[in-house]
């Protein structure tokens, strides 16, 4: 099972970096993803600035999230693109979700 997601997750996270080399036209935009964030996100996961507290007892900030040693905008891709299970399965472009991840790397 896990092997199969990790194949998955694999598989889209090249369908992303490919995607992002054909269509660079259209850079990543922290802006929008704060934007996307508070629609989308903000439920779960404080969205907003330096706040390390919790909406959810268990689910991190985007702060904390951007914190993390090593936190990468591919691994947040997958984590966005192959959700953990309680995270709601949104849809979203490929422009939507780096334009997330560069917000939550503007956050470091």
């Amino acid at each position: 099972m896990i092997e199969s997601v990790c194949k998955i997750a694999g598989i889209a996270l090249l369908g992303l970096v490919a995607s992002a080399a054909t269509c660079p036209a259209q850079p990543a935009d922290a802006k929008r993803g704060h934007a996307l964030a508070a629609r989308l996100c903000a439920q779960c996961h404080r969205v907003d600035g330096a706040s390390t507290s919790a909406v959810l007892a268990d689910v991190s900030s985007f702060a904390a999230i951007a914190a993390r040693p090593n936190v990468s905008a591919e691994q947040l891709a997958g984590r966005i693109i192959v959700p953990h299970p309680e995270m709601p399965g949104v849809q979203l472009t490929t422009h939507e979700i780096r334009d997330i991840i560069s917000y939550i790397l503007s956050l470091k």
